[in-house]
């Protein structure tokens, strides 16, 4: 019998032996198929994209990269993965725009894959299968944002400032944000409250020191003196976020004793202890919840923006998607 493996594998050329002249003619429809709008692989061109193999050399980084930490080991590890059978995903990218600091010195700006752009240069390969597109900077952002998010790659910190950029340069709303992004506004408000922690507190975070749990406790708070305390306190004593947000909370009334009592008016009857109760979820699933409560049954309502999101909340719970 015939190892098809093996026989496959003999027929084809390392990842550091193809010539982007090579990757090119594989992806090059015939003269026929072109007239139908199909390439050599029978598959429908996409107007405005193009498959081609591109020197990675004169590929520059994304400049809207929303990620700013990598993974050293997990990097290494695609490079070994590149060097033995070359980049299985094209990256995507855009011609590079003429007022671009860099237009002499390279092609092309990456728009998605950042880390196998890295890796297929320290794997010393000569080129990389991309996608090019044609791509303004709210959607290159968008993009490279939405990818990241989709990978789980980007830390609390990143997102958050993902976040803030978006709404900074395009003038948008978080509502509008949310809908672009398939995000529930209550998650992107409480995530963008993380960039009011203290800087020693957001490299923590940044870090994965402190989750994004734990922040949100250590935001309630209040003054940055009393976040940096409670930051230590969980790192010291290796707090769990439900033990870190118990701390929050008896610092707070600790301090609310020895203030001033403020007026505060208060909500009434079960109503007013529903509503907490949903703010109290909506705080620790970032989403609106809503609790009510009639005459025979009671109803937790759970706002989630997208199939992902919904994943998203099943994790905080501590629930496994179905399929996974």
């Amino acid at each position: 019998m015939v190892d098809d493996t093996q026989e496959l594998t003999s027929t084809s050329a390392p990842a550091s032996e193809r010539s982007p002249e090579a990757l090119d003619a594989t992806a090059a429809p015939s003269s026929a198929d072109s007239d139908n709008g199909v390439d050599g692989d029978g598959l429908i061109e996409i107007p405005g994209a193009t498959l081609r193999a591109l020197d990675p050399s004169r590929i520059v980084p994304n400049a809207h990269q929303p990620r700013t930490e990598f993974d050293e080991a997990a990097l290494q590890e695609l490079i070994i993965s590149v060097r033995e059978f070359g980049v299985l995903q094209p990256i995507v990218v855009r011609p590079i725009p003429a007022d671009h600091p860099l237009r002499d010195e390279a092609d092309f700006e990456l728009i998605m894959g950042e880390r196998r752009l890295r890796a297929t240069k320290a794997a010393g390969l000569s080129s990389i299968p991309a996608v090019i597109r044609n791509t303004e900077d709210d959607v290159m952002l968008r993009d490279a944002l939405l990818e990241n998010l989709h990978r789980s790659q980007l830390n609390p910190l990143e997102e958050a400032s993902a976040y803030q950029q978006l709404l900074n340069d395009f003038g948008i709303t978080q509502e509008v944000l949310a809908e672009r992004i398939g995000r529930s506004r209550p998650q992107i408000s409480n995530t963008l409250r993380l960039l009011r922690l203290p800087l020693e507190v957001q490299r923590r975070v940044a870090a994965g020191v402190l989750s994004a749990g734990h922040a949100r406790a250590i935001l309630s708070a209040g003054e940055p003196a009393a976040m940096q305390q409670l930051a230590d306190k969980i790192v010291n004593e290796d707090l769990s976020v439900r033990s870190a947000e118990a701390a929050a909370a008896k610092s707070s009334s600790a301090k609310a004793d020895t203030q001033a009592p403020i007026h505060k008016e208060p909500r009434s009857g079960l109503t007013g202890y529903l509503d907490e109760i949903g703010e109290q979820l909506g705080d620790r699933l970032n989403t609106r919840v809503k609790v009510t409560l009639r005459r025979t049954k009671g109803q937790i309502v759970v706002d989630f923006a997208s199939i992902a999101d919904l994943n998203r909340i099943l994790e905080e719970l501590g629930e496994s998607a179905p399929g996974k």
